[in-house]
């Protein structure tokens, strides 16, 4: 697995608050990757060593390969949570401006700001001041100053923040587009059901340390309690589900708790052979919000 981005005993401390704590861990290229933790976590405390906004007190950071430097910001597109845009500006040359300070030429910045304006058919906005915008068309002028200038990595920080449903699908696309072409995106959200939809893998940070890491499928996978949801037609035998414990009962459905995976194919065979007709039999895996909870001991924020 090749990383994009890699953080190697990363520590960060305000006098006497230890923001970040010997945090490791590898962004592969190519890869949409959560980055999460409740309130005061360490997470904005690692996005600002990332993008050289403050440095880390001890460990190392390598962005391809490269140990972190002041030329890299201009390899970083970062989207803050809190939107930095300037309100008597018109979008054109706001946009323009952001983009040199990525080191841009004026005629680069322009083709590539007009690219992504047709794509997202707000041509007509190029005149308009960012005070004339609702929060929602704010939002994608921020993400065209965060990816116009091509980097290979992006921090997005609550992308889909005061976008609508269509609008919000139109965004995911386009990150799901940049990663097919291989950028790499370090996503943060509250929403654990966004982080489901839309990345990889995930590392979670509580009080300034690592919590866990990995693939969203293997980490729920190492969480699962055996739970299994049954769908069936008629009746079923009450002497079925007496060694079981039922966690929930319908009237065509029924959830079990087993002790063990394995026992899975012996309550679906004991089923049969006592002649249920089993419409369906799955496996419910714990959401990311669930995990969250268990981990950090408090709810996420909605």
């Amino acid at each position: 697995m090749e990383a994009v981005l890699s953080l190697q005993n990363v520590r960060k401390a305000y006098e006497n608050h230890l923001a970040v704590n010997d945090v490791s861990f590898d962004v592969p290229k190519g890869c949409i990757f959560g980055l999460l933790g409740p309130n005061g976590a360490g997470k904005t405390s690692l996005i600002r060593i990332v993008t050289t906004i403050t440095k880390a007190d001890s460990g190392k950071i390598f962005l391809n390969g490269e140990e972190l430097n002041s030329s890299h910001p201009s390899k970083i597109g970062y989207m803050p949570e809190e939107r930095g845009l300037y309100k008597k500006m018109k979008v054109g040359e706001h946009l323009v401006y952001l983009a040199r300070l990525k080191g841009m030429s004026a005629g680069a910045a322009k083709d590539a700001i007009k690219g992504w304006m047709e794509k997202f058919e707000i041509e007509s906005w190029w005149d308009k001041k960012i005070e004339e915008l609702s929060k929602g068309m704010q939002q994608k002028i921020q993400f065209i100053a965060t990816v116009c200038h091509n980097p290979p990595l992006l921090i997005l920080d609550e992308p889909f923040s005061g976008l609508d449903p269509l609008n919000t699908n139109l965004i995911k696309q386009e990150i799901e587009q940049l990663k097919n072409d291989g950028t790499s995106i370090i996503f943060s959200t509250h929403r654990m059901e966004q982080v489901e939809e839309v990345c990889e893998r995930i590392v979670l940070i509580n009080s300034g340390q690592k919590v866990l890491e990995g693939p969203v499928s293997e980490v729920k996978n190492n969480f699962k309690e055996h739970k299994y949801e049954i769908e069936f037609d008629g009746g079923i035998p009450t002497n079925v589900l007496s060694e079981y414990e039922v966690i929930d009962q319908k009237d065509h459905s029924f959830t079990v708790r087993l002790k063990e995976e394995r026992d899975s194919n012996y309550l679906l065979k004991k089923l049969i052979d006592s002649g249920t007709h089993v419409k369906s039999f799955r496996e419910i895996l714990p959401t990311l919000n669930e995990i969250f909870i268990k981990q950090v001991g408090e709810p996420v924020t909605t």
